[in-house]
């Protein structure tokens, strides 16, 4: 099962337990973090698709750490004319494991089946 979800304006295809480093996000290590847009859903072969969203499903994460990614150099230059530039940048990035992916209507029906069951025990 993966799904394919908008972490910090970017799209990830993610599956239980992996570990994916995206923008820097609010919270401190070890907090959990819920997506809520996931614009795609495979279950082994049985794929949901969103316009733009599917409703109900979610990605559940846990945030490992923070911490800045590769410096990249950014070098401008004009020949002949004596205009050099040199700047660099650090992207501040987030480490979170993927814990599980929700499907759209899967934790409503959990809760409706307790219900029911709860509702019939107290019948009897």
């Amino acid at each position: 099962m993966y799904a394919i979800v908008e972490i910090a304006g970017q799209q990830f295809k993610v599956s239980k337990d992996q570990k994916v480093f995206v923008h820097r996000l609010e919270g401190k290590e070890g907090d959990a973090v819920t997506f809520a847009k996931v614009l795609m859903l495979d279950d082994n072969g049985a794929i949901t698709l969103g316009a733009p969203a599917i409703e109900g499903a979610s990605v559940e994460a846990k945030v490992l750490q923070h911490l800045k990614g590769d410096k990249v150099i950014v070098f401008k230059k004009k020949r002949r004319k004596g205009f050099k530039k040199k700047n660099g940048h650090r992207q501040a990035l987030t480490q979170i494991q993927i814990s599980g992916i929700i499907g759209a209507g899967a934790a409503p029906k959990k809760k409706a089946a307790a219900k029911k069951a709860d509702a019939t025990e107290t019948a009897e």
